[in-house]
């Protein structure tokens, strides 16, 4: 049986401790063996390297170094790392070895709640197998990322609330590879609401699948 760590924590904005247990509730559905925790000490425990998949559902908090170099070689090892929103792309912004894990992170979200549309890139990705183009009603993430992710749908920006980024198109859902392991992200998910949404759920979904091994 696959085995998956979820861990949850930080800002509570983000709903973290109900998207752990929605989290877990699909992870379960799927065969995965899963436990939870909410402090990012566990990411030093060794044995993390025997699990298949790891959610960190955190947003901002802090992470010590050992944690954070315990995780990435966790996950260069195998470890498959999976995770949506600001629980994975907005998560300890001082540490630049989880951002490189990660392939990205959070700066903006301009007008905060708004609607906006989710572009499919790769419809022959079996993760986006029979989704389309489709609205959405959340945060728009503005992120720093890696050009080395295989993006697989986008977003574009009006300039409605940031005059200077219309047009610019930016990463929704990614998946990466860091040394052995697989990396998945999605940046929708503000609140656990937002799990109702089939797409959503149904991408994020197939992408945590996918990252584990």
């Amino acid at each position: 049986m696959r085995k998956a760590l979820i861990v949850w924590g930080g800002w509570e904005g983000h709903e973290p401790e109900q998207g752990a247990a929605v989290v877990r509730g699909m992870l379960e559905e799927d065969g995965f063996s899963v436990a939870v925790e909410n402090t990012t000490k566990v990411f030093t425990d060794p044995s993390i390297r025997d699990l298949s998949l790891i959610v960190p559902i955190i947003t901002m908090s802090k992470i010590e170094k050992a944690e954070a170099v315990n995780l990435a070689s966790a996950v260069e090892s195998g470890v498959g790392l999976a995770g949506y929103h600001g629980g994975m792309g907005d998560s300890f912004r001082e540490s630049v070895d989880y951002h490189f894990v990660v392939g990205g992170q959070w700066v903006a979200h301009p007008g905060d709640i708004i609607d906006y549309r989710v572009d499919i890139t790769r419809p022959d990705d079996p993760v986006m197998q029979d989704i389309s183009s489709f609205p959405y009603r959340s945060e728009q993430y503005y992120m720093h990322v890696d050009p080395a992710n295989e993006v697989l749908a986008t977003t574009t920006f009006s300039g409605d609330h940031a005059w200077w980024i219309n047009g610019v198109t930016m990463p929704v859902v990614w998946k990466r590879k860091y040394g052995h392991g697989r990396v998945f992200f999605s940046s929708l998910g503000h609140q656990a609401k937002e799990f109702d949404v089939p797409q959503m759920r149904t991408i994020l979904r197939r992408g945590m699948n996918w990252a584990a091994r």
